[in-house]
Protein backbone atom coordinates (compact mmCIF):
# COMPACT_ATOMS: atom_id res chain seq x y z
CA UNK A 1 0.00 0.00 0.00
CA UNK A 2 3.03 2.39 0.62
CA UNK A 3 4.44 1.63 -2.41
CA UNK A 4 1.06 2.65 -4.54
CA UNK A 5 0.40 5.66 -2.55
CA UNK A 6 4.20 6.83 -3.39
CA UNK A 7 3.28 5.75 -7.60
CA UNK A 8 0.28 7.47 -7.01
CA UNK A 9 1.41 10.62 -5.36
CA UNK A 10 4.23 11.31 -7.53
CA UNK A 11 2.22 11.09 -10.49
CA UNK A 12 -0.30 13.52 -9.66
CA UNK A 13 2.31 16.11 -8.32
CA UNK A 14 4.11 15.34 -11.96
CA UNK A 15 0.77 15.59 -14.11
CA UNK A 16 -0.09 19.00 -11.87
CA UNK A 17 3.30 20.46 -12.70
CA UNK A 18 2.56 19.86 -16.50
CA UNK A 19 -1.13 20.80 -16.37
CA UNK A 20 -1.21 24.14 -14.85
CA UNK A 21 1.38 25.71 -17.15
CA UNK A 22 -0.87 24.13 -20.13
CA UNK A 23 -3.99 25.47 -18.79
CA UNK A 24 -3.48 28.80 -18.77
CA UNK A 25 -2.17 28.30 -22.32
CA UNK A 26 -4.93 26.56 -23.62
CA UNK A 27 -7.04 30.06 -22.10
CA UNK A 28 -4.67 32.05 -24.34
CA UNK A 29 -2.19 32.83 -21.33
CA UNK A 30 1.17 32.20 -20.03
CA UNK A 31 2.77 32.39 -16.94
CA UNK A 32 5.95 34.78 -16.12
CA UNK A 33 8.33 34.67 -12.95
CA UNK A 34 9.35 38.22 -11.53
CA UNK A 35 12.90 38.73 -10.99
CA UNK A 36 12.39 42.12 -9.51
CA UNK A 37 10.83 44.37 -7.08
CA UNK A 38 10.18 47.20 -9.16
CA UNK A 39 6.38 46.49 -8.99
CA UNK A 40 6.32 46.28 -4.91
CA UNK A 41 4.05 45.89 -3.36
CA UNK A 42 1.51 44.80 -6.11
CA UNK A 43 4.01 42.00 -6.49
CA UNK A 44 7.49 41.12 -6.14
CA UNK A 45 10.51 38.86 -7.02
CA UNK A 46 9.44 35.33 -6.63
CA UNK A 47 5.30 36.20 -7.61
CA UNK A 48 4.04 34.72 -10.90
CA UNK A 49 2.04 36.95 -13.10
CA UNK A 50 -0.45 35.97 -15.81
CA UNK A 51 0.05 37.47 -19.23
CA UNK A 52 -2.50 37.78 -22.24
CA UNK A 53 -1.43 38.51 -25.47
CA UNK A 54 -2.81 41.78 -27.27
CA UNK A 55 -3.98 41.61 -30.86
CA UNK A 56 -4.26 45.15 -31.43
CA UNK A 57 -2.89 48.26 -29.76
CA UNK A 58 -6.57 49.71 -28.92
CA UNK A 59 -6.46 46.94 -26.34
CA UNK A 60 -3.51 49.03 -24.56
CA UNK A 61 -4.88 51.88 -21.72
CA UNK A 62 -3.04 53.80 -19.32
CA UNK A 63 -2.58 52.30 -16.21
CA UNK A 64 -2.55 48.48 -17.25
CA UNK A 65 0.72 46.34 -16.48
CA UNK A 66 1.94 45.12 -19.27
CA UNK A 67 5.34 42.90 -19.94
CA UNK A 68 7.62 43.98 -23.19
CA UNK A 69 11.15 43.86 -24.25
CA UNK A 70 12.67 47.59 -24.69
CA UNK A 71 14.86 48.51 -27.20
CA UNK A 72 18.06 46.87 -27.65
CA UNK A 73 17.18 44.72 -24.70
CA UNK A 74 15.96 41.23 -24.80
CA UNK A 75 14.88 41.16 -21.61
CA UNK A 76 11.61 40.91 -20.42
CA UNK A 77 10.01 44.03 -18.25
CA UNK A 78 7.14 44.11 -16.53
CA UNK A 79 5.92 47.82 -15.52
CA UNK A 80 3.45 50.28 -15.47
CA UNK A 81 2.04 51.93 -18.78
CA UNK A 82 1.73 55.99 -18.04
CA UNK A 83 1.51 57.29 -21.20
CA UNK A 84 0.13 56.23 -24.78
CA UNK A 85 1.49 58.01 -28.02
CA UNK A 86 1.57 57.80 -31.96
CA UNK A 87 5.35 58.95 -32.35
CA UNK A 88 7.38 58.08 -35.72
CA UNK A 89 8.21 54.49 -36.42
CA UNK A 90 12.35 54.61 -36.29
CA UNK A 91 14.59 52.15 -37.87
CA UNK A 92 18.52 51.88 -38.23
CA UNK A 93 19.99 53.22 -41.20
CA UNK A 94 22.77 50.47 -42.40
CA UNK A 95 24.88 53.06 -43.74
CA UNK A 96 25.00 55.51 -40.87
CA UNK A 97 23.99 53.18 -37.94
CA UNK A 98 21.60 55.91 -36.68
CA UNK A 99 17.98 55.91 -36.34
CA UNK A 100 15.94 57.81 -39.10
CA UNK A 101 12.38 57.97 -39.20
CA UNK A 102 10.37 54.89 -41.53
CA UNK A 103 8.87 56.74 -44.17
CA UNK A 104 5.12 55.14 -47.11
CA UNK A 105 5.65 55.51 -50.77
CA UNK A 106 4.58 58.55 -50.13
CA UNK A 107 7.73 59.88 -48.52
CA UNK A 108 5.68 60.81 -45.28
CA UNK A 109 6.37 59.66 -41.98
CA UNK A 110 4.95 56.58 -40.75
CA UNK A 111 3.28 56.79 -37.16
CA UNK A 112 3.96 54.31 -34.53
CA UNK A 113 2.29 53.46 -31.31
CA UNK A 114 4.63 54.13 -28.22
CA UNK A 115 4.01 53.09 -24.47
CA UNK A 116 5.59 55.01 -21.78
CA UNK A 117 5.97 53.18 -18.83
CA UNK A 118 6.75 52.65 -14.95
CA UNK A 119 7.65 50.43 -12.43
CA UNK A 120 5.23 51.16 -9.00
CA UNK A 121 8.37 50.74 -6.93
CA UNK A 122 10.73 53.48 -8.93
CA UNK A 123 11.12 56.95 -8.86
CA UNK A 124 11.35 57.86 -12.33
CA UNK A 125 10.14 56.52 -15.57
CA UNK A 126 11.41 54.44 -17.84
CA UNK A 127 13.82 55.95 -20.40
CA UNK A 128 12.66 55.36 -23.39
CA UNK A 129 9.59 55.17 -25.08
CA UNK A 130 8.65 51.33 -26.16
CA UNK A 131 6.90 50.69 -29.89
CA UNK A 132 3.53 48.47 -29.12
CA UNK A 133 5.32 45.55 -31.58
CA UNK A 134 7.40 44.76 -28.32
CA UNK A 135 4.98 44.17 -25.88
CA UNK A 136 4.25 40.49 -24.92
CA UNK A 137 0.71 40.91 -23.21
CA UNK A 138 -0.99 42.76 -20.38
CA UNK A 139 -1.02 41.11 -16.99
CA UNK A 140 -4.52 39.60 -15.67
CA UNK A 141 -3.15 38.29 -12.49
CA UNK A 142 -0.55 37.25 -10.33
CA UNK A 143 -0.07 34.13 -7.66
CA UNK A 144 2.02 35.39 -4.62
CA UNK A 145 5.20 33.17 -3.90
CA UNK A 146 4.48 30.59 -7.40
CA UNK A 147 7.74 31.57 -8.38
CA UNK A 148 9.89 28.73 -6.52
CA UNK A 149 7.84 26.13 -6.81
CA UNK A 150 7.50 26.45 -11.02
CA UNK A 151 10.89 26.88 -10.89
CA UNK A 152 11.56 23.61 -8.87
CA UNK A 153 9.03 21.98 -11.11
CA UNK A 154 10.65 23.18 -14.28
CA UNK A 155 14.31 22.11 -12.84
CA UNK A 156 16.05 19.15 -13.43
CA UNK A 157 16.88 18.20 -9.46
CA UNK A 158 12.40 19.05 -9.57
CA UNK A 159 11.60 16.81 -12.01
CA UNK A 160 13.59 13.83 -10.57
CA UNK A 161 12.41 14.30 -7.13
CA UNK A 162 8.88 13.99 -8.58
CA UNK A 163 9.56 11.06 -11.20
CA UNK A 164 12.56 9.18 -9.52
CA UNK A 165 10.43 7.86 -6.16
CA UNK A 166 7.49 6.37 -8.37
CA UNK A 167 9.25 4.94 -10.95
CA UNK A 168 11.74 3.21 -7.90
CA UNK A 169 8.45 2.41 -6.20
CA UNK A 170 7.15 0.75 -9.42
CA UNK A 171 9.94 -1.50 -9.95
CA UNK A 172 9.56 -2.47 -6.60
CA UNK A 173 6.30 -3.26 -6.82
CA UNK A 174 7.04 -5.42 -10.56
CA UNK A 175 9.94 -7.04 -8.25
CA UNK A 176 7.34 -8.26 -5.58
CA UNK A 177 4.88 -9.34 -7.73
CA UNK A 178 7.30 -11.51 -9.50
CA UNK A 179 8.76 -12.77 -6.68
CA UNK A 180 5.56 -13.67 -5.20
CA UNK A 181 4.51 -15.45 -8.42
CA UNK A 182 7.78 -17.40 -7.99
CA UNK A 183 6.80 -18.49 -4.53
CA UNK A 184 3.14 -19.70 -5.35
CA UNK A 185 4.52 -21.57 -8.67
CA UNK A 186 6.90 -23.76 -5.75
CA UNK A 187 4.30 -24.21 -2.80
CA UNK A 188 2.15 -25.57 -5.87
CA UNK A 189 4.87 -27.66 -7.17
CA UNK A 190 5.38 -28.71 -3.14
CA UNK A 191 1.84 -29.54 -2.55
CA UNK A 192 1.62 -31.93 -5.59
CA UNK A 193 4.64 -33.59 -4.97
CA UNK A 194 2.96 -33.99 -1.58
CA UNK A 195 -0.37 -35.43 -3.03
CA UNK A 196 2.00 -37.94 -5.43
CA UNK A 197 3.59 -38.88 -2.02
CA UNK A 198 0.62 -39.84 -0.16
CA UNK A 199 -0.38 -41.28 -3.16
CA UNK A 200 1.81 -43.71 -3.62
CA UNK A 201 2.02 -44.25 -0.33
CA UNK A 202 -1.58 -45.88 -0.34
CA UNK A 203 -0.52 -47.99 -3.15
CA UNK A 204 1.98 -49.31 -1.50
CA UNK A 205 -0.15 -49.98 1.50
Amino acid sequence: MALWVVVVVGALVYLTSLAVPLWYQANGQRLLLVTSGSMAPKFTAGDVVVLKAITDESQLQVDQVVTFRPVGSQTLVTHRIVELHRLPALEQDTASGRMVPVLDDQGNQILQAYLVTKGDANEHRDPNATPVSRVRGIVVGWHSGWGAVLQWSESPRGRATMLIPPLAALGLLELLAVTDARRAAGNARRTDTDAERRLDALLLD
